[in-house]
């Protein structure tokens, strides 16, 4: 078991800075999908999630390739790109996946009581309408690499690995 959550402390700074994390984390994600097909296969499990203060990369399965798989979601990271079409398939995608959270009351309510008690946050209602204002695509590319020049790395290596 692999985990490491690779913090900046540029994702909070704006509602657009949020959004343009979740584009970044998702395109990364639909960039993964036919290269670590093979590694799906091989019953090596891996995970991004976008969270508050950074992306979090989980990955587990046989010790034996992990870090190739490891490896391989570093490099999609350090090579980022994206074609305007996959950029706008993923900005709609977010739009309905913001919708839904905000036609919910349950999560509607949890983002309100979050939005009060932490310091700093930016509520769903400010993503969608910065969303809905619409993004450029060189808003995220100099997002993705501020990103990268500002962050700081905490891991976790769980089991039988050696390096």
């Amino acid at each position: 078991y692999v985990r490491f959550h690779l913090i900046s402390p540029l994702i909070q700074q704006s509602a657009e800075n949020v959004v343009l994390f979740d584009t970044f984390v998702s395109i990364l994600s639909h960039n993964l999908g036919e290269p670590a097909y093979e590694a799906d296969v091989a019953q090596l499990e891996y995970k991004l999630v976008a969270g508050e203060h950074g992306l979090v990369i989980r990955v587990k399965g046989f010790n034996h390739k992990l870090s190739l798989l490891f490896q391989l979601i570093i490099d999609y990271l350090s090579d980022f790109s994206f074609t305007p079409a996959v950029f706008e398939m993923i900005t709609e995608q977010l739009k309905k996946t913001y919708f839904n959270i905000l036609i919910k009351s349950e999560t509607l309510a949890k983002d309100v009581r979050l939005l009060i008690l932490e310091h700093g946050r930016w509520s769903m209602i400010d993503k969608y309408q910065t969303l809905m204002n619409g993004l450029s695509i060189e808003s995220l590319s100099s997002f993705v690499k501020a990103f990268k020049s500002q962050l700081f790395v905490e891991g976790l290596v769980q089991g039988n690995f050696a390096s």
